[in-house]
């Protein structure tokens, strides 16, 4: 792989690693939401909800769509969810299979 796909590929590992993320990824997967629309879903703070989009924006695995004084955001790619799933069955079989803590 060359460098900057490998650099590329940190930083949507490192937006990736954190649960709340992921969380708000599973929940536009289902459609748009508002960010006050997640945050009630979830049952987080729309100043933490709001936080994680922007880092989601910056890696771009989110997009916004505008209507009028509403912000909407939805996957950028669904194949992220593939990957997000991935990873879990990859740990829970890592985890499955570990002897020792």
């Amino acid at each position: 792989m060359q460098r900057e796909h490998l650099q590329s590929a940190a930083d949507l590992a490192k937006s990736l690693s954190d649960e709340n993320r992921l969380r708000i990824l599973d929940c536009i997967s289902r459609g748009k939401q508002s960010v006050g629309g997640i945050a009630k879903e979830l049952s987080l703070s729309q100043p933490l909800v709001s936080h994680h989009l922007r880092e989601l924006r910056r890696t771009l695995l989110v997009k916004i769509e505008r209507n009028g004084a509403f912000v909407y955001y939805e996957l950028s790619d669904p194949r992220t969810l593939d990957v997000v799933r991935m990873l879990g069955a990859i740990a829970k079989d890592s985890l499955s299979n570990r002897n020792t803590f």
